[in-house]
Protein backbone atom coordinates (compact mmCIF):
# COMPACT_ATOMS: atom_id res chain seq x y z
CA UNK A 1 0.00 0.00 0.00
CA UNK A 2 1.22 3.34 -1.27
CA UNK A 3 0.89 6.68 0.46
CA UNK A 4 1.19 10.26 -1.13
CA UNK A 5 -0.16 12.87 1.19
CA UNK A 6 -0.44 15.19 -1.33
CA UNK A 7 -3.18 13.48 -3.12
CA UNK A 8 -4.55 12.52 0.02
CA UNK A 9 -8.64 12.94 -0.07
CA UNK A 10 -9.55 15.88 2.14
CA UNK A 11 -12.73 14.58 3.56
CA UNK A 12 -14.21 11.36 3.64
CA UNK A 13 -18.28 10.78 4.32
CA UNK A 14 -19.10 7.56 7.21
CA UNK A 15 -22.06 5.66 6.09
CA UNK A 16 -23.38 3.54 8.36
CA UNK A 17 -25.31 0.33 7.68
CA UNK A 18 -25.29 -1.13 11.60
CA UNK A 19 -29.27 -0.82 11.09
CA UNK A 20 -29.64 -3.15 7.89
CA UNK A 21 -26.21 -4.82 7.13
CA UNK A 22 -25.16 -5.27 10.72
CA UNK A 23 -28.01 -6.70 11.26
CA UNK A 24 -27.43 -9.91 9.39
CA UNK A 25 -24.75 -11.07 12.32
CA UNK A 26 -25.90 -14.59 13.91
CA UNK A 27 -27.56 -13.71 17.28
CA UNK A 28 -28.87 -10.01 16.17
CA UNK A 29 -32.22 -9.68 16.31
CA UNK A 30 -33.04 -5.90 16.57
CA UNK A 31 -37.13 -4.53 17.63
CA UNK A 32 -37.99 -1.43 16.03
CA UNK A 33 -37.33 0.49 19.29
CA UNK A 34 -33.65 -1.02 19.14
CA UNK A 35 -33.56 0.40 15.78
CA UNK A 36 -34.66 3.95 16.86
CA UNK A 37 -32.35 3.76 19.83
CA UNK A 38 -28.88 2.82 17.31
CA UNK A 39 -29.92 5.45 14.90
CA UNK A 40 -29.87 8.29 17.85
CA UNK A 41 -26.28 6.84 19.01
CA UNK A 42 -25.05 7.17 15.48
CA UNK A 43 -26.34 10.85 14.88
CA UNK A 44 -24.46 11.68 18.23
CA UNK A 45 -21.32 10.48 16.89
CA UNK A 46 -22.09 12.19 14.05
CA UNK A 47 -21.90 9.85 11.11
CA UNK A 48 -23.46 11.29 7.70
CA UNK A 49 -25.70 9.06 6.62
CA UNK A 50 -27.66 6.29 8.67
CA UNK A 51 -28.99 3.63 6.36
CA UNK A 52 -32.41 2.22 8.07
CA UNK A 53 -33.27 -0.89 6.43
CA UNK A 54 -34.98 -2.00 3.33
CA UNK A 55 -38.55 -0.30 3.13
CA UNK A 56 -41.26 -2.72 2.45
CA UNK A 57 -38.59 -5.49 2.45
CA UNK A 58 -40.36 -6.90 5.90
CA UNK A 59 -42.85 -5.27 8.62
CA UNK A 60 -39.81 -4.32 10.65
CA UNK A 61 -38.68 -2.00 8.53
CA UNK A 62 -41.69 -0.72 7.18
CA UNK A 63 -42.50 0.71 10.94
CA UNK A 64 -38.72 1.94 11.70
CA UNK A 65 -39.65 4.15 8.44
CA UNK A 66 -42.81 4.96 9.82
CA UNK A 67 -41.71 6.38 13.04
CA UNK A 68 -38.45 7.52 12.22
CA UNK A 69 -40.10 10.40 10.83
CA UNK A 70 -41.99 11.13 14.14
CA UNK A 71 -39.79 9.87 16.60
CA UNK A 72 -36.00 10.94 15.30
CA UNK A 73 -34.60 14.17 14.90
CA UNK A 74 -31.88 14.12 13.17
CA UNK A 75 -28.80 16.96 13.77
CA UNK A 76 -25.95 15.46 12.10
CA UNK A 77 -26.88 12.73 10.05
CA UNK A 78 -29.45 11.99 6.94
CA UNK A 79 -31.20 8.38 6.87
CA UNK A 80 -31.32 6.35 4.03
CA UNK A 81 -33.55 3.95 2.80
CA UNK A 82 -31.95 0.61 0.68
CA UNK A 83 -33.10 -0.95 -2.38
CA UNK A 84 -32.79 -3.12 -5.22
CA UNK A 85 -32.39 -2.06 -9.26
CA UNK A 86 -35.52 -2.87 -11.22
CA UNK A 87 -36.18 -6.43 -11.77
CA UNK A 88 -35.11 -7.96 -15.32
CA UNK A 89 -37.02 -6.83 -18.15
CA UNK A 90 -39.41 -4.75 -15.95
CA UNK A 91 -40.29 -1.15 -16.04
CA UNK A 92 -38.70 1.36 -13.04
CA UNK A 93 -42.52 3.10 -13.24
CA UNK A 94 -44.26 -0.59 -11.75
CA UNK A 95 -41.31 -2.08 -9.58
CA UNK A 96 -42.43 -2.11 -6.18
CA UNK A 97 -39.22 -1.94 -4.42
CA UNK A 98 -38.33 1.34 -6.40
CA UNK A 99 -42.15 2.62 -5.39
CA UNK A 100 -41.08 1.47 -1.67
CA UNK A 101 -38.26 3.75 -1.75
CA UNK A 102 -39.99 6.83 -3.47
CA UNK A 103 -42.35 6.73 -0.44
CA UNK A 104 -39.72 6.35 2.13
CA UNK A 105 -39.75 9.35 4.17
CA UNK A 106 -35.47 9.99 3.36
CA UNK A 107 -34.12 12.17 1.12
CA UNK A 108 -31.55 9.69 0.34
CA UNK A 109 -31.34 6.45 -0.77
CA UNK A 110 -28.76 3.74 -2.21
CA UNK A 111 -29.89 0.73 -4.65
CA UNK A 112 -27.75 -1.94 -4.86
CA UNK A 113 -27.21 -3.73 -8.24
CA UNK A 114 -24.90 -6.39 -10.01
CA UNK A 115 -21.54 -4.92 -10.90
CA UNK A 116 -20.01 -8.61 -12.17
CA UNK A 117 -20.92 -10.33 -15.75
CA UNK A 118 -20.73 -13.80 -13.76
CA UNK A 119 -23.36 -12.74 -11.43
CA UNK A 120 -25.23 -11.09 -13.98
CA UNK A 121 -25.57 -14.31 -16.55
CA UNK A 122 -25.80 -16.83 -13.71
CA UNK A 123 -28.02 -15.08 -10.78
CA UNK A 124 -30.11 -13.17 -12.94
CA UNK A 125 -29.91 -14.70 -15.97
CA UNK A 126 -30.17 -12.27 -18.06
CA UNK A 127 -27.78 -10.39 -20.68
CA UNK A 128 -25.19 -7.95 -19.63
CA UNK A 129 -26.75 -5.19 -21.75
CA UNK A 130 -29.94 -5.72 -19.57
CA UNK A 131 -27.69 -5.69 -16.21
CA UNK A 132 -26.41 -2.40 -17.26
CA UNK A 133 -29.58 -0.69 -18.33
CA UNK A 134 -31.51 -1.94 -14.60
CA UNK A 135 -28.95 0.32 -13.36
CA UNK A 136 -28.88 3.04 -15.21
CA UNK A 137 -32.56 3.26 -15.55
CA UNK A 138 -33.44 2.79 -11.45
CA UNK A 139 -30.92 5.37 -10.98
CA UNK A 140 -31.96 7.87 -13.27
CA UNK A 141 -35.92 7.43 -12.14
CA UNK A 142 -34.64 7.75 -8.21
CA UNK A 143 -32.63 10.63 -9.16
CA UNK A 144 -35.61 12.35 -10.31
CA UNK A 145 -37.63 11.85 -6.88
CA UNK A 146 -34.72 12.19 -4.64
CA UNK A 147 -32.03 14.80 -3.10
CA UNK A 148 -29.44 11.63 -3.44
CA UNK A 149 -28.95 8.58 -4.55
CA UNK A 150 -25.89 6.06 -4.13
CA UNK A 151 -25.38 2.99 -6.16
CA UNK A 152 -23.65 0.01 -4.73
CA UNK A 153 -21.89 -1.82 -6.92
CA UNK A 154 -22.52 -5.93 -5.79
CA UNK A 155 -19.49 -8.00 -6.12
CA UNK A 156 -17.58 -5.27 -7.67
CA UNK A 157 -14.16 -6.25 -6.79
CA UNK A 158 -14.48 -9.97 -7.52
CA UNK A 159 -16.06 -8.66 -10.85
CA UNK A 160 -13.30 -6.31 -12.33
CA UNK A 161 -11.23 -9.03 -11.71
CA UNK A 162 -12.83 -11.18 -13.98
CA UNK A 163 -14.13 -8.29 -16.36
CA UNK A 164 -13.15 -5.75 -15.80
CA UNK A 165 -14.78 -3.85 -19.00
CA UNK A 166 -18.15 -5.08 -17.63
CA UNK A 167 -18.08 -4.03 -14.10
CA UNK A 168 -16.69 -0.48 -15.46
CA UNK A 169 -19.62 -0.35 -17.70
CA UNK A 170 -22.06 -0.85 -14.81
CA UNK A 171 -20.64 1.97 -12.77
CA UNK A 172 -20.56 4.18 -15.78
CA UNK A 173 -24.01 3.51 -16.47
CA UNK A 174 -24.88 4.24 -12.79
CA UNK A 175 -22.71 7.58 -13.21
CA UNK A 176 -25.11 8.56 -16.63
CA UNK A 177 -28.11 7.81 -14.56
CA UNK A 178 -26.84 10.79 -11.84
CA UNK A 179 -25.44 8.82 -8.83
CA UNK A 180 -23.92 10.93 -6.24
CA UNK A 181 -21.45 8.23 -5.69
CA UNK A 182 -20.89 4.71 -7.08
CA UNK A 183 -19.56 2.08 -4.08
CA UNK A 184 -17.32 -0.23 -4.75
CA UNK A 185 -18.97 -3.40 -2.80
CA UNK A 186 -16.59 -6.24 -1.57
CA UNK A 187 -19.39 -8.62 -1.07
CA UNK A 188 -17.63 -11.52 -0.66
CA UNK A 189 -14.85 -10.34 1.55
CA UNK A 190 -11.94 -11.33 -0.28
CA UNK A 191 -10.17 -8.91 -1.42
CA UNK A 192 -6.34 -7.77 0.16
CA UNK A 193 -5.73 -3.55 0.78
CA UNK A 194 -2.81 -4.22 -2.10
CA UNK A 195 -5.95 -4.88 -5.02
CA UNK A 196 -8.09 -2.42 -3.04
CA UNK A 197 -6.45 0.47 -3.89
CA UNK A 198 -5.27 -0.70 -7.25
CA UNK A 199 -8.91 -1.22 -8.51
CA UNK A 200 -10.09 1.87 -6.97
CA UNK A 201 -7.50 4.12 -8.62
CA UNK A 202 -7.93 2.10 -11.65
CA UNK A 203 -11.70 3.40 -11.06
CA UNK A 204 -11.05 6.77 -10.09
CA UNK A 205 -9.26 7.59 -13.24
CA UNK A 206 -12.28 5.94 -15.50
CA UNK A 207 -15.49 7.04 -14.00
CA UNK A 208 -16.26 10.92 -13.33
CA UNK A 209 -18.35 10.33 -10.13
CA UNK A 210 -17.29 10.02 -6.55
CA UNK A 211 -16.42 6.83 -5.40
CA UNK A 212 -17.02 4.95 -2.24
CA UNK A 213 -16.14 1.81 -0.62
CA UNK A 214 -18.28 -1.08 1.07
CA UNK A 215 -15.67 -3.91 2.53
CA UNK A 216 -16.49 -6.97 4.57
CA UNK A 217 -13.96 -8.68 6.92
CA UNK A 218 -13.85 -12.16 5.46
CA UNK A 219 -9.70 -11.79 5.26
CA UNK A 220 -9.54 -9.88 8.26
CA UNK A 221 -8.61 -7.15 6.14
CA UNK A 222 -11.66 -4.80 6.11
CA UNK A 223 -10.35 -1.37 8.27
CA UNK A 224 -6.87 -2.15 5.93
CA UNK A 225 -9.21 -1.95 2.73
CA UNK A 226 -11.14 0.82 3.83
CA UNK A 227 -8.16 2.57 4.42
CA UNK A 228 -6.56 1.31 1.16
CA UNK A 229 -9.72 2.28 -0.44
CA UNK A 230 -9.44 6.00 0.63
CA UNK A 231 -5.80 6.14 -0.41
CA UNK A 232 -6.58 4.67 -3.22
CA UNK A 233 -9.51 7.92 -3.69
CA UNK A 234 -12.27 6.94 -2.55
CA UNK A 235 -14.65 9.34 -0.51
CA UNK A 236 -17.06 7.47 1.13
CA UNK A 237 -16.61 4.50 3.72
CA UNK A 238 -19.56 1.99 4.54
CA UNK A 239 -19.62 -0.01 7.49
CA UNK A 240 -21.06 -0.94 10.84
CA UNK A 241 -19.82 0.07 14.27
CA UNK A 242 -18.16 -2.44 16.11
CA UNK A 243 -17.77 -4.80 12.29
CA UNK A 244 -21.41 -6.54 12.82
CA UNK A 245 -22.42 -8.28 9.84
CA UNK A 246 -22.94 -11.39 7.79
CA UNK A 247 -20.32 -14.44 8.60
CA UNK A 248 -17.18 -12.83 9.96
CA UNK A 249 -18.88 -8.51 9.62
CA UNK A 250 -18.59 -5.97 8.07
CA UNK A 251 -15.66 -3.12 7.88
CA UNK A 252 -15.78 -1.90 11.17
CA UNK A 253 -16.23 2.03 11.40
CA UNK A 254 -14.66 2.85 14.83
CA UNK A 255 -11.44 2.25 13.57
CA UNK A 256 -11.68 3.50 10.31
CA UNK A 257 -12.82 7.01 11.90
CA UNK A 258 -10.11 7.10 14.44
CA UNK A 259 -7.32 5.81 11.83
CA UNK A 260 -9.04 8.02 8.98
CA UNK A 261 -8.92 11.02 11.36
CA UNK A 262 -6.42 10.82 13.68
CA UNK A 263 -3.44 8.91 11.89
CA UNK A 264 -4.00 10.48 8.09
CA UNK A 265 -5.52 14.02 8.42
CA UNK A 266 -8.69 13.62 6.71
CA UNK A 267 -11.67 14.55 7.75
CA UNK A 268 -14.28 12.16 8.98
CA UNK A 269 -16.66 13.27 11.99
CA UNK A 270 -15.41 16.97 13.80
CA UNK A 271 -13.49 15.92 16.74
CA UNK A 272 -16.06 16.93 19.13
CA UNK A 273 -18.14 13.90 17.95
CA UNK A 274 -14.97 11.79 17.47
CA UNK A 275 -14.52 12.18 21.53
CA UNK A 276 -18.01 10.41 21.90
CA UNK A 277 -16.11 6.95 19.80
CA UNK A 278 -16.09 4.73 22.58
CA UNK A 279 -19.40 5.47 24.20
CA UNK A 280 -21.20 4.72 21.20
CA UNK A 281 -19.42 1.52 20.15
CA UNK A 282 -20.13 0.70 24.00
CA UNK A 283 -23.69 1.52 23.75
CA UNK A 284 -24.70 -0.08 20.23
CA UNK A 285 -22.71 -3.21 21.80
CA UNK A 286 -25.26 -3.03 25.31
CA UNK A 287 -28.28 -2.60 22.37
CA UNK A 288 -27.36 -5.38 19.86
CA UNK A 289 -27.03 -7.61 23.21
CA UNK A 290 -23.48 -7.91 22.68
CA UNK A 291 -20.20 -8.08 25.09
CA UNK A 292 -18.05 -4.91 24.34
CA UNK A 293 -14.67 -6.72 22.90
CA UNK A 294 -12.52 -5.47 25.34
CA UNK A 295 -9.46 -5.37 22.65
CA UNK A 296 -11.20 -3.14 20.28
CA UNK A 297 -8.94 -1.01 18.42
CA UNK A 298 -9.39 2.41 20.55
CA UNK A 299 -12.16 1.87 22.32
CA UNK A 300 -11.74 -1.51 24.09
CA UNK A 301 -11.68 -1.72 27.48
CA UNK A 302 -7.60 -2.87 27.10
CA UNK A 303 -7.10 -0.38 24.32
CA UNK A 304 -4.89 1.80 26.64
CA UNK A 305 -4.21 -0.57 29.64
CA UNK A 306 -0.75 -0.99 30.51
CA UNK A 307 0.70 -4.17 32.66
CA UNK A 308 4.78 -4.75 32.42
CA UNK A 309 6.09 -2.55 35.08
CA UNK A 310 8.58 -1.08 32.09
CA UNK A 311 5.83 0.42 30.44
CA UNK A 312 4.14 2.22 33.68
CA UNK A 313 7.02 3.55 34.77
CA UNK A 314 8.18 5.15 31.80
CA UNK A 315 4.18 6.30 31.24
CA UNK A 316 4.72 7.47 34.78
CA UNK A 317 7.19 9.84 32.61
CA UNK A 318 5.79 10.53 29.80
CA UNK A 319 2.22 9.95 29.10
CA UNK A 320 3.12 9.25 25.29
CA UNK A 321 5.84 6.63 26.04
CA UNK A 322 3.71 3.74 25.32
CA UNK A 323 0.09 5.28 23.74
CA UNK A 324 0.20 5.98 19.66
CA UNK A 325 -2.54 8.25 20.42
CA UNK A 326 -4.63 10.11 23.61
CA UNK A 327 -7.22 8.17 24.46
CA UNK A 328 -9.31 10.84 25.27
CA UNK A 329 -8.85 11.73 21.80
CA UNK A 330 -11.44 9.22 21.37
CA UNK A 331 -13.52 8.98 24.55
CA UNK A 332 -11.26 6.79 26.15
CA UNK A 333 -8.62 6.42 28.99
CA UNK A 334 -5.86 5.14 30.31
CA UNK A 335 -5.46 1.87 32.70
CA UNK A 336 -2.79 0.98 34.86
CA UNK A 337 -2.68 -3.36 35.29
CA UNK A 338 -1.75 -4.58 38.78
CA UNK A 339 -0.44 -8.19 38.52
CA UNK A 340 2.95 -10.29 39.02
CA UNK A 341 4.30 -8.01 36.37
CA UNK A 342 3.81 -4.85 37.83
CA UNK A 343 6.89 -2.75 39.50
CA UNK A 344 6.90 -0.20 41.72
CA UNK A 345 6.11 2.82 39.71
CA UNK A 346 2.58 0.66 38.35
CA UNK A 347 1.62 0.45 42.16
CA UNK A 348 2.37 4.35 43.04
CA UNK A 349 0.14 5.37 39.90
CA UNK A 350 -2.72 3.13 40.57
CA UNK A 351 -2.55 4.48 44.43
CA UNK A 352 -2.65 8.14 43.69
CA UNK A 353 -5.38 7.23 41.30
CA UNK A 354 -7.52 6.86 44.61
CA UNK A 355 -6.07 9.11 46.38
CA UNK A 356 -3.15 7.52 48.46
CA UNK A 357 0.68 8.66 48.63
CA UNK A 358 2.32 5.46 49.43
CA UNK A 359 6.19 5.43 51.04
CA UNK A 360 8.78 3.29 48.90
CA UNK A 361 8.93 0.80 51.92
CA UNK A 362 4.70 -0.08 51.84
CA UNK A 363 5.02 -0.05 47.96
CA UNK A 364 7.65 -2.60 48.31
CA UNK A 365 5.78 -4.57 50.43
CA UNK A 366 2.56 -4.72 48.07
CA UNK A 367 4.40 -5.61 44.85
CA UNK A 368 5.77 -8.38 47.00
CA UNK A 369 2.43 -9.19 48.25
CA UNK A 370 0.91 -8.82 44.64
CA UNK A 371 3.09 -11.36 43.46
CA UNK A 372 2.40 -13.80 46.16
CA UNK A 373 -1.16 -13.62 45.47
CA UNK A 374 -1.23 -13.66 41.97
CA UNK A 375 1.21 -17.03 42.42
CA UNK A 376 -2.19 -18.22 44.26
CA UNK A 377 -4.67 -17.49 41.67
CA UNK A 378 -5.65 -13.99 42.61
CA UNK A 379 -6.17 -11.97 39.35
CA UNK A 380 -6.19 -8.27 40.42
CA UNK A 381 -6.22 -6.71 37.07
CA UNK A 382 -9.41 -7.90 36.48
CA UNK A 383 -10.69 -6.81 40.12
CA UNK A 384 -10.18 -3.07 40.45
CA UNK A 385 -12.30 -2.68 44.09
CA UNK A 386 -10.31 -5.93 45.77
CA UNK A 387 -6.92 -4.31 44.50
CA UNK A 388 -7.97 -1.23 46.15
CA UNK A 389 -8.73 -2.49 49.29
CA UNK A 390 -5.31 -4.24 49.51
CA UNK A 391 -3.78 -0.91 48.58
CA UNK A 392 -5.59 0.95 51.57
CA UNK A 393 -5.11 -1.87 53.98
CA UNK A 394 -1.16 -1.67 52.97
CA UNK A 395 -1.43 2.10 54.91
CA UNK A 396 -3.18 0.42 57.84
CA UNK A 397 -6.39 0.79 56.84
CA UNK A 398 -9.22 -1.06 57.77
CA UNK A 399 -13.08 -0.62 57.70
CA UNK A 400 -15.49 -0.58 60.34
CA UNK A 401 -18.61 -1.48 58.78
CA UNK A 402 -19.04 -4.87 60.56
CA UNK A 403 -17.03 -7.58 61.23
CA UNK A 404 -17.83 -11.58 60.47
CA UNK A 405 -18.29 -13.90 63.27
CA UNK A 406 -19.07 -17.05 61.63
CA UNK A 407 -21.54 -17.95 58.37
CA UNK A 408 -23.15 -21.13 57.14
CA UNK A 409 -24.96 -22.24 54.39
CA UNK A 410 -26.67 -25.93 53.94
CA UNK A 411 -27.91 -26.53 50.79
CA UNK A 412 -30.83 -29.77 50.65
CA UNK A 413 -31.28 -31.84 47.69
CA UNK A 414 -34.35 -33.54 47.17
CA UNK A 415 -36.34 -35.78 44.57
CA UNK A 416 -39.29 -33.24 42.59
CA UNK A 417 -42.28 -34.11 41.01
CA UNK A 418 -41.34 -33.63 37.42
CA UNK A 419 -38.53 -35.38 35.30
CA UNK A 420 -35.29 -34.57 33.50
CA UNK A 421 -35.19 -36.33 30.11
CA UNK A 422 -32.39 -37.41 29.88
CA UNK A 423 -31.97 -39.50 33.51
CA UNK A 424 -35.62 -39.34 34.71
CA UNK A 425 -34.30 -37.20 37.54
CA UNK A 426 -36.12 -34.35 38.97
CA UNK A 427 -34.91 -32.31 41.99
CA UNK A 428 -35.42 -29.60 43.98
CA UNK A 429 -32.77 -27.69 45.87
CA UNK A 430 -33.45 -25.90 48.96
CA UNK A 431 -30.33 -23.41 49.79
CA UNK A 432 -30.25 -21.72 53.36
CA UNK A 433 -27.39 -19.22 54.84
CA UNK A 434 -27.04 -17.86 58.42
CA UNK A 435 -24.64 -15.00 59.25
CA UNK A 436 -23.62 -13.95 62.47
CA UNK A 437 -21.66 -10.37 62.41
CA UNK A 438 -20.74 -7.76 64.82
CA UNK A 439 -22.25 -3.99 64.03
CA UNK A 440 -21.18 -1.48 66.20
CA UNK A 441 -20.43 -4.03 69.62
CA UNK A 442 -23.99 -5.44 68.80
CA UNK A 443 -23.86 -8.85 67.38
CA UNK A 444 -26.79 -9.62 64.69
CA UNK A 445 -27.72 -13.31 63.37
CA UNK A 446 -29.58 -13.30 60.42
CA UNK A 447 -30.55 -16.35 57.79
CA UNK A 448 -31.44 -15.68 54.44
CA UNK A 449 -32.77 -18.23 51.08
CA UNK A 450 -31.35 -18.19 47.85
CA UNK A 451 -31.19 -20.28 44.58
CA UNK A 452 -27.86 -21.09 45.51
CA UNK A 453 -25.02 -20.51 48.76
CA UNK A 454 -23.96 -16.96 47.02
CA UNK A 455 -27.50 -15.80 46.78
CA UNK A 456 -28.35 -17.01 49.96
CA UNK A 457 -25.15 -15.81 51.71
CA UNK A 458 -25.93 -12.31 50.19
CA UNK A 459 -29.35 -11.93 50.88
CA UNK A 460 -28.60 -13.52 54.73
CA UNK A 461 -25.70 -10.60 54.82
CA UNK A 462 -27.76 -7.84 53.90
CA UNK A 463 -30.79 -8.27 56.62
CA UNK A 464 -27.42 -8.36 59.13
CA UNK A 465 -26.60 -4.88 58.37
CA UNK A 466 -29.60 -3.01 56.61
CA UNK A 467 -30.59 -1.86 59.85
CA UNK A 468 -27.42 -0.29 60.86
CA UNK A 469 -26.25 0.32 57.21
CA UNK A 470 -29.52 0.98 54.87
CA UNK A 471 -27.18 1.98 51.80
CA UNK A 472 -26.75 -1.66 51.51
CA UNK A 473 -29.48 -1.98 49.36
CA UNK A 474 -28.55 0.35 46.71
CA UNK A 475 -25.95 -2.28 45.67
CA UNK A 476 -26.98 -5.27 42.91
CA UNK A 477 -25.05 -8.20 42.44
CA UNK A 478 -24.73 -7.64 38.58
CA UNK A 479 -22.39 -11.04 37.36
CA UNK A 480 -20.91 -14.12 39.32
CA UNK A 481 -18.01 -16.11 36.96
CA UNK A 482 -16.17 -19.08 38.28
CA UNK A 483 -13.14 -20.56 37.21
CA UNK A 484 -10.80 -23.71 38.13
CA UNK A 485 -7.98 -23.67 38.05
CA UNK A 486 -5.05 -26.30 38.50
CA UNK A 487 -8.02 -28.53 36.84
CA UNK A 488 -5.83 -31.22 37.01
CA UNK A 489 -6.55 -31.48 41.00
CA UNK A 490 -10.51 -32.39 40.27
CA UNK A 491 -12.75 -31.04 42.87
CA UNK A 492 -9.86 -30.24 45.10
CA UNK A 493 -8.80 -27.34 42.47
CA UNK A 494 -8.70 -24.11 43.59
CA UNK A 495 -11.34 -21.69 42.49
CA UNK A 496 -11.51 -18.38 41.23
CA UNK A 497 -14.67 -16.09 41.98
CA UNK A 498 -15.01 -12.83 40.53
CA UNK A 499 -18.21 -11.05 41.41
CA UNK A 500 -19.41 -7.42 39.81
CA UNK A 501 -21.83 -5.22 41.45
CA UNK A 502 -23.47 -1.75 40.82
CA UNK A 503 -24.99 0.82 42.42
CA UNK A 504 -26.92 2.64 39.13
CA UNK A 505 -23.88 4.47 38.51
CA UNK A 506 -20.85 2.30 38.18
CA UNK A 507 -19.82 -1.35 38.36
CA UNK A 508 -16.79 -2.77 40.04
CA UNK A 509 -15.42 -5.83 40.11
CA UNK A 510 -14.31 -7.74 42.84
CA UNK A 511 -12.35 -11.48 43.58
CA UNK A 512 -12.02 -14.37 45.93
CA UNK A 513 -9.82 -17.25 45.70
CA UNK A 514 -9.86 -20.63 47.75
CA UNK A 515 -10.28 -24.33 47.60
CA UNK A 516 -13.31 -24.20 48.32
CA UNK A 517 -16.29 -22.14 46.13
CA UNK A 518 -18.16 -21.00 48.62
CA UNK A 519 -15.36 -19.19 50.75
CA UNK A 520 -14.15 -17.87 47.66
CA UNK A 521 -17.39 -16.07 46.84
CA UNK A 522 -17.56 -15.13 50.62
CA UNK A 523 -13.97 -13.26 49.76
CA UNK A 524 -15.68 -11.31 46.78
CA UNK A 525 -19.07 -10.88 48.10
CA UNK A 526 -17.23 -8.84 51.05
CA UNK A 527 -15.08 -7.05 49.59
CA UNK A 528 -18.21 -5.68 47.02
CA UNK A 529 -20.08 -4.69 49.66
CA UNK A 530 -16.98 -2.65 51.79
CA UNK A 531 -15.58 -1.01 48.56
CA UNK A 532 -19.44 0.42 47.93
CA UNK A 533 -19.75 1.34 51.09
CA UNK A 534 -16.67 3.10 51.47
CA UNK A 535 -17.37 5.17 48.23
CA UNK A 536 -21.01 5.82 49.58
CA UNK A 537 -19.02 7.11 52.60
CA UNK A 538 -16.85 9.19 50.13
Amino acid sequence: MSLDESTLIERVEIYDTTLRDGAQLEGISLTVDDKLRIAKQLDRLGVHYIEGGWPGANPKDEEFFQRAVKELTLENSQLVAFGSTRRVNGEVEDDETLKNLVNANTEVVCIVGKASAYHVTEALRTSLEEGIAMVEESVRFLKGKKTKVFFDAEHFFDGYKENPDFSLEVLEGAARGGADCVVLCDTNGGSLPHEVEKIVKDVKNRIDCEIGVHLHNDTGCGVANAIAGVIGGASQVQGTINGYGERVGNCDLVPVIANLSLKLGVETISQEHLENLTSVSRHVAELVNFASDPQQPYVGTKAFAHKAGLHTSAIARRIDAYEHVDPESVGNGTRFLVSEMSGRSTIELKAKEIGIDLDTGIIGEVVETLKELEYEGYHFEVADASLELLIRSATGWKHDFFELDSFEVNVGHKRGSGARAWNDVAVEVDTHATVTVTVDKEKIIAEGEGNGPVNALDSALRKALRGNIPDIDSFNLTDYKVRVLETEMGTGAVTRVLLDTTDGKKTWTTIGVSTNIIEASWQALVDSLVYGLLHTEN
